[in-house]
C-alpha cells in the first residue's frame, strides 16, 4: 500500500507543478478584476466651481452648518443610530446648527447619508441679543433677523 500511495503522491505532484507551469486559457485570476478602483476619477476631482452653485467662497468657508436628518434611522447599525442621537437629530425634518469645525465633520462623515447639510448664511449679519427672539431660517439656509424697531429720539430730529 505505500508504493501505491507514493505512485500517487509523484503524479498528483507532476499534475500540479505542469498545472503551474502552463496557465489554463479559462482560469481569471479574482485579484486582476479587483486591485483596480471602479470609481470613475471625475469624481476625485476638484469642485471649486460648485462654490458658486452653494453660494460658498472657498477662501471663506461658512462657520456654521444646518444639519437636517431626512432618512429614518430604522434598520441601521448602532453606530449611526448613536451619532444622530450624539448631533441631536432625533427628530426628522428639524434643522439642528452645528460648528463647522473638524471634530463635527468627522462626525457627519458617519450619518451623511442620512442628512442634509447646509451652511448657514448671515445676509442682515448676526442677531444682537435682543434680537434673537425675532430670527428664523428659512429654506434657502438663511438666519433672517426681525429686528425690533426702536423709537426715535425726539432731540435727534429737531437738530
Amino acid at each position: 500500500m505505500s508504493g501505491a500511495c507514493r505512485g500517487l503522491s509523484s503524479v498528483s505532484s507532476q499534475i500540479l507543478t505542469a498545472a503551474t507551469l502552463t496557465p489554463c486559457p479559462w482560469f481569471v485570476s479574482v485579484r486582476s478584476k479587483f486591485s483596480k478602483s471602479r470609481i470613475p476619477k471625475e469624481i476625485f476631482a476638484e469642485r471649486s466651481k460648485e462654490h458658486d452653485k452653494y453660494g460658498g467662497d472657498p477662501d471663506q468657508p461658512h462657520k456654521l452648518h444646518i444639519v437636517t436628518r431626512i432618512k429614518s434611522v430604522m434598520r441601521r447599525p448602532y453606530w449611526e443610530k448613536d451619532m444622530v442621537k450624539y448631533l441631536g437629530l432625533q427628530k426628522a425634518h428639524v434643522p439642528v446648527i452645528h460648528k463647522n469645525t473638524p471634530a463635527v465633520n468627522n462626525q457627519l462623515k458617519f450619518v451623511k447619508h442620512l442628512v442634509r447639510i447646509q451652511p448657514l448664511k448671515t445676509p442682515y449679519g448676526l442677531p444682537a441679543e435682543q434680537d434673537m427672539a425675532e430670527t428664523y431660517i428659512n429654506c434657502n439656509g438663511e438666519l433672517i433677523v426681525n429686528r425690533l424697531l426702536q423709537p426715535v429720539d425726539p432731540k435727534a430730529i429737531e437738530s
